[in-house]
């Protein structure tokens, strides 16, 4: 095919990268048995890390930049797949060593796609996003750690955030009385109409704590690392988890062992880029049926494609509520 179609790539010269729209063709996707009409990506955290390159996430140059994506099939020698078929792709390397979703088209293997459920359509699927399907696993991880709605209270740490956002409409809707942790006080009326029953100031969390405190949460949901996943370690009830997935605070874990040791507390890590495609699948069928379809316009808003640098940067100051959903140009 000699279509040329837009892109933001990343691209490095003189040891610095940078990120630019350009045309593409199909010569220029990477090898693989499906061919995707990409309709719509998003903005993540990550996904501002790697357009402004603030973090090397990016491995190999040029690539196309853009983490997860939902589009149709156009071509396919895959077993699972056939053309028409709406697919989903989240992480995998896609903007790290695969070409991402912010282009027209996607070339991969199939075994790296989810098949959508039928409640949900490409736009609804990058409402959710990267961020909604990692904040499911989250929640996948807490329930099979035996955290139940009737535990007690569910804290979500970064809780303005997609992440944030998605675990607590899901966790509210199963039942959960959930309690956010946010810098942005003045999201409370947008959080608890999320289902959040009480929003707190991130500040107490922040700061250097004491390794055991007073027993508060069944659960944590946490996206923010550093200080605040240390204290919620330590305001953990006996037998509970905390499902961490982000470190929009740092990477550092300045904590002890004695919330694991003397309270028998589990750290749950979450890993969205790299998850088996059986959890994948998991995922998006428990989203189908435990997301409120009527939250997706509050959780969601509409970026421009040509907004998408600007937007980066955005987002790693922490200035952008819920998901930004893309709509990708056609060719």
């Amino acid at each position: 095919m000699t279509t040329k179609f837009p892109a933001l790539v990343a691209t490095k010269a003189d040891a610095e990268q940078q990120s630019n729209f350009q045309e593409l063709s199909f010569d220029d996707l990477d090898e693989g048995d499906v061919t995707v009409a990409i309709e719509y990506s998003t903005l993540n955290y990550k996904d501002g890390l790697a357009i402004s390159g603030a973090a090397p996430i990016v491995q190999r140059f040029p690539l196309v930049l853009g983490i997860d994506f939902a589009g149709k099939v156009i071509a396919s020698e895959h077993s699972d797949f056939d053309v028409g078929d709406l697919v989903v792709l989240n992480g995998f390397g896609a903007s790290e060593r695969l070409n991402g979703g912010y282009a027209s088209y996607a070339r991969l293997s199939g075994d790296l796609l989810v098949k959508l459920p039928s409640e949900i359509d490409s736009k609804a699927a990058m409402a959710i996003g990267t961020a909604g399907y990692t904040a499911m696993l989250c929640v996948l991880a807490l329930e099979d750690a035996g955290v139940q709605p009737d535990s007690g209270p569910i804290l979500v740490t970064g809780a303005a955030g997609g992440v944030g956002t998605v675990a607590i409409s899901v966790l509210a809707k199963l039942g959960y009385r959930v309690e956010a942790s946010t810098g942005r006080v003045s999201e409370e009326g947008f959080l608890k109409s999320l289902g959040a029953q009480t929003v707190h100031a991130r500040d107490p969390l922040s700061a250097a704590g004491k390794p055991l405190q007073r027993e508060v949460w069944a659960g944590v949901v946490d996206c923010v690392g550093s200080h605040t996943l240390a204290n919620t370690l330590a305001q953990t009830c006996y037998g509970g988890a905390v499902a961490a997935c982000g470190l929009a605070q740092g990477a550092d874990l300045p904590a002890t062992v004695m919330p694991f040791i003397l309270r028998g507390v589990s750290l749950l890590g979450i890993d969205s880029v790299q998850a088996p495609i059986e959890r994948r699948k998991q995922a998006w069928e428990r989203l189908a049926t435990d997301m409120d379809p009527t939250t997706l316009d509050a959780l969601s808003f509409a970026l421009e494609f040509e907004q998408l640098p600007a937007a980066a940067q955005e987002i790693l100051a922490g200035t952008i509520r819920g998901r930004a959903i893309v709509e990708i140009p056609t060719a």
